[in-house]
């Protein structure tokens, strides 16, 4: 009986990922939804299957900044990862954005050409302040 009772989790999870696809989601929205909905996911299960998850390439994982904030993660689409954009994320507020920029991609061609050095475009996150706090 637990193990299907930790299989229903597994895809009330998933599928909470998959209806959050644009969004950017930490094992603390997980829990807290869940908690929310009157269906409670322990902390280590929801760490659990986030780890085996990314391990399957189901979702990507984010690491956080160095100031410890948490990771987040995506649901990766059909299979497809996100090979076609760089990200940012705020150190302010903690959102990571995606970056479709051209010019992005002609400076990992740059540094791939010059330096001898392969982004890795779909981890790639560069850091600052984005236009909202900017303007708080």
């Amino acid at each position: 009986m637990e193990k299907s009772y930790k299989t229903k989790q597994r895809a009330a999870i998933l599928e909470y990922l998959k209806q959050n696809i644009d969004n950017h989601i930490t094992a603390d929205n997980i829990i807290e939804y869940f908690k929310k909905i009157g269906s409670p996911i322990g902390k280590s299960t929801v760490y659990r299957f986030l780890d085996s998850l990314v391990e399957e390439n189901t979702i990507r994982k984010y690491s956080g900044s160095e100031r410890g904030e948490a990771a987040c993660f995506q649901y990766i689409e059909d299979g497809h990862e996100c090979h076609t954009h760089f990200h940012m994320k705020c150190s302010k507020c903690g959102d990571l954005i995606h970056l479709d920029c051209h010019d992005m991609e002609e400076l990992a061609e740059h540094i791939f050409k010059e330096h001898k050095f392969k982004l890795d475009i779909c981890k790639t996150i560069l850091y600052g302040t984005c236009e909202k706090c900017m303007n708080n």
